[in-house]
């Protein structure tokens, strides 16, 4: 008689023990399925490097994503409708037709908070180790449906090529460029990259898509000599600048002949026994070197270690020399503005108190991002009165305000048609108001 009334105590009980295997057996596909998809794939790699096994089936994974996916939701729907059909017989001959009904709600709050949220909360708190942890269970899953896994990728293909969707025209449109400076970007945001390093980062991938002309001086900026100049003067005028190179011209201020290295000055200001009157500055200068504008700054950075010279003539498509640049000017796009103890100040920039920033017109947008750390767009114009210029679709007037990109512009001071200066306030308004 014992015997007989514990038989349905020892059915219920294996009942019990399938349902919380088939949960854990879901959860476990869930979690993997969630680790495998965000494991970081720079980490595999480096792992991999290293001789790590686990990250080798990682990446096998990885590169094979859509089988990867197929089987793991193979795997959580067996489990699942195993899981719930076998409730749903116990139940229903344990209480009748209201057993679906049981089984139905019981089912539903196991599997999604023990094998949906949970896990999944878990796995993408930590991919990297729990993909490691569940490479050679899920390999060795992929291995086994493999055969099964193909004919269901290629029925999937086939229904979807029939509706006109054609697998991976859904690709991100993002370069490998943005991807990276918008996960530097991400990895700032949450604290783990330094401002200075993400700037860096940042330069040193905007190598890439810059040109010589978002970073060049202007002509209007150039400091220059006069060739013809009596050599003592040219000498003062060596001095007297910041800069240890100085474009030479003849005859016409765009006419530039050469260039002119103030130790190459002293060593034969040296020779002549120090008489600056007996030099020869057509001995002494330096041929120029002339580049296009729309050169990249890699390649002209390139260019520079290549001829192992830090100075170039910039001339647009007719040939006409529109400024300088210097292996510092692209540099400085890495590191941010060098100076040393002969270099002017930089001025242009100036915060206020009351949170706007009083700028000058000619100052680059690049240096203005960097130095505030804003955003202000600068794929369409290089210095901040340009921006103003193209956005407001016109020169405007001293007094006018505009807003876009989330600032607020007053222009302060004209001169002609060049504004000299504005003040920028961070604003939350958009579009453009004058």
């Amino acid at each position: 008689m014992h015997g007989i009334e514990s038989a349905p105590q020892v059915d219920i009980f294996v009942a019990i023990l399938v349902v919380i295997f088939c949960v854990l057996l879901s959860a476990f596909f869930s979690a993997s399925e969630t680790a495998l998809t965000a494991a970081s794939h720079a980490r595999m790699h480096t792992l991999e490097k290293e001789g790590d096994k686990r990250a080798t089936l990682v990446t096998r994974l990885l590169r094979q994503r859509n089988r990867m996916i197929a089987a793991l939701l193979l795997g959580s729907t067996l489990v699942n409708i195993g899981g719930s059909a076998f409730t749903t017989s116990v139940l229903v001959f344990l209480t009748g037709e209201s057993g679906a009904v049981y089984a139905t709600v019981i089912m539903t709050v196991l599997l999604l908070v023990f094998a949906e949220v949970l896990p999944k909360t878990l796995a993408i708190n930590d991919p990297d180790r729990i993909s490691l942890a569940v490479a050679k269970i899920i390999s060795l899953f992929v291995a086994i449906f493999g055969p099964l896994l193909a004919g269901v990728e290629i029925f999937v293909r086939a229904v979807l090529r029939a509706v006109g969707v054609e697998l991976g025209h859904g690709r991100t449109m993002l370069s490998p460029y943005d991807e990276l400076k918008g996960a530097v970007d991400i990895l700032h945001k949450e604290g783990n990259v330094e401002r200075s390093a993400r700037d860096m980062f940042g330069g040193v991938l905007d190598l890439q898509v810059l040109q010589i002309a978002d970073v060049m001086i202007h002509r209007t900026k150039m400091r220059t000599i006069d060739a013809d100049l009596a050599p003592e003067q040219i000498v003062r005028e060596v001095l007297a600048s910041p800069f240890t190179r100085m474009p030479l011209w003849r005859d016409r201020p765009d006419n530039f002949i050469g260039v002119v290295h103030s130790k190459d000055l002293l060593r034969a200001l040296d020779r002549a026994g120090g008489d600056a009157s007996k030099l020869r500055i057509d001995d002494i200068m330096l041929e120029p070197w002339f580049v296009p504008e729309s050169t990249t700054l890699e390649d002209q950075l390139q260019a520079f270690l290549k001829r192992k010279t830090h100075f170039a003539l910039v001339v647009d498509e007719y040939g006409e020399v529109m400024g300088l640049v210097t292996l510092e000017d692209i540099l400085e796009e890495i590191v941010g503005d060098i100076r040393d103890e002969h270099d002017l100040a930089m001025q242009g920039v100036r915060p206020q108190s009351d949170g706007s920033v009083l700028v000058d017109g000619a100052v680059p947008v690049r240096d203005l991002n960097r130095l505030m750390d804003w955003g202000l767009p600068d794929e369409e114009a290089t210095t901040v009165a340009g921006l103003v210029i193209h956005e407001a679709g016109a020169i405007p007037e001293a007094g006018q305000i505009f807003t876009f990109h989330g600032f607020r512009f007053e222009v302060i001071r004209k001169i002609r048609n060049r504004i000299t200066a504005l003040r920028v306030t961070p604003d939350e308004g958009k579009g453009i108001a004058a």
